[in-house]
């Protein structure tokens, strides 16, 4: 990493921070999913970034891996995360928060203990820290908490690469011996509790998608459709929504085909395995000689 890629990661935080506080106005029982998808993106280009990705908008046991098309009708209950990526030049700021739009505030213990646990992790951060060392904070929270709430062992944080939403190391939320050095680096704690088993399944697709492969394609309209991802997103995800604004012909056929190819990848929804809520708080932080940021807090 050089000053000009930590100088990125640093605008791309500061952007993010903003639109948090702009999510957390427009976010309230019953406004639309996809009024609070459009909103937010709108945001992020209005402040002079780039949209990372799709943001992912779980309602309720959904953890990951949802974004809202035009035709949805979902409207915001329950518990909702809010996880929303800005770009700038190439560097990413990954983050998300949680909100509780319950009438009886049933899911405020739960968002607490959240917050309690990235806060101590964020902690660790350091110059020479190791991957393991976000674990052991994460646990030692976990222990004192009582039995009310687990860790969802299966999502992780993750290394953050230019263009690279998901790179080496994947950062447990549990105890481990992982010994590598974060270093010269930008990376993402997420912790996700929920008051369920703490497992997870993959759903039906959620409406966000990536280039997988770029093989051919003999439908003339799929293959407009996969020029113009190619082009656009590269290797960064997207989804259906963005690309109805360009207008392309017989567009869910062509995502069908595209998927069923292998050439174009839909995320499966990430589900809570026994259907009990979820919250989720992250944030991106980075390690450039001796500074050491988190970007998006």
């Amino acid at each position: 990493m050089d000053k000009s890629e930590f100088d990125s990661y640093v605008k791309a935080g500061e952007i993010a921070k903003k639109v948090k506080e702009f999510a957390r106005e427009i976010i309230k029982p019953g406004v639309k999913l996809i009024d609070i998808a459009e909103g937010i993106d709108a945001k992020i280009l209005e402040l002079g970034g780039e949209i990372a990705f799709p943001v992912n908008l779980g309602l309720n046991e959904v953890a990951a891996h949802f974004t809202p098309g035009n035709d949805c009708e979902e409207v915001a209950n329950g518990i909702l995360k809010i996880d929303l990526g800005i770009c700038v030049n190439g560097f990413i700021a990954d983050t998300a928060f949680s909100v509780d739009l319950s009438e009886d505030g049933r899911f405020k213990n739960m968002i607490e203990l959240n917050r309690k646990v990235l806060d101590a992790a964020s902690k660790v951060v350091r110059v020479g820290m190791r991957v393991g060392d976000v674990g052991e904070a994460v646990q030692d929270v976990m222990d004192d908490a009582g039995d009310d709430f687990v860790v969802i062992g299966g999502l992780c944080g993750h290394g953050l690469g230019e263009n690279l939403i998901h790179t080496a190391p994947s950062i447990p939320n549990y105890r481990n011996d992982n010994d590598r050095v974060l270093d010269n680096m930008g990376f993402a704690i997420e912790p996700f509790l929920t008051s369920g088993d703490g497992e997870i399944f993959e759903g039906k697709g959620g409406g966000i998608y990536s280039l997988k492969d770029g093989g051919a394609v003999r439908d003339r309209d799929a293959r407009k459709i996969l020029e113009f991802v190619r082009e656009r997103y590269g290797t960064r995800p997207f989804c259906a929504r963005w690309l109805e604004r360009e207008e392309f012909v017989k567009l869910r056929f062509a995502l069908k085909t595209l998927v069923k190819l292998g050439i174009f990848y839909e995320y499966p929804m990430l589900i809570e395995k026994s259907r009990k809520p979820v919250s989720q708080i992250e944030n991106t932080f980075v390690i450039f000689g001796n500074e050491v940021l988190c970007t998006t807090g």
